[in-house]
């Protein structure tokens, strides 16, 4: 059995990959973690990191292409920020084009 601390490391490893003015999705992170079909489980190890990580959790979205909404303690706005600052623009419905998309060989 995999222990929490190697999927946790597999999915920062990932993620840490992702080059600036890209982003992929929680689940093509899953997938290339080796956690296929584990969406949640990526939003919710992002979602508790430190708010002084180092991590570019920004460069994660939904399948829809959009920002996921955080709720009260909300991160929408810097995260778009974020993104924009990295070159990143958005459609008129608020959706990533798919030219953004960080596509490494080995994710479907």
């Amino acid at each position: 059995m995999v222990s929490a601390a190697t999927i946790k490391e597999a999915v920062y490893l990932v993620v840490a990959a992702i080059p600036s003015g890209h982003v992929m999705t929680y689940g093509d992170i899953a997938a290339m973690a080796g956690w296929p079909g584990r969406a949640r489980m990526v939003g919710q190890l992002l979602g508790s990191l430190p708010e002084d990580t180092q991590l570019p959790w920004w460069r994660v979205v939904n399948a829809g292409r959009t920002i996921s909404r955080r709720g009260l303690t909300g991160h929408d706005d810097l995260q778009r920020l974020i993104l924009v600052e990295e070159g990143v623009t958005f459609e008129t419905n608020h959706k990533i084009p798919l030219r953004y998309f960080y596509r490494p060989a080995s994710v479907g």
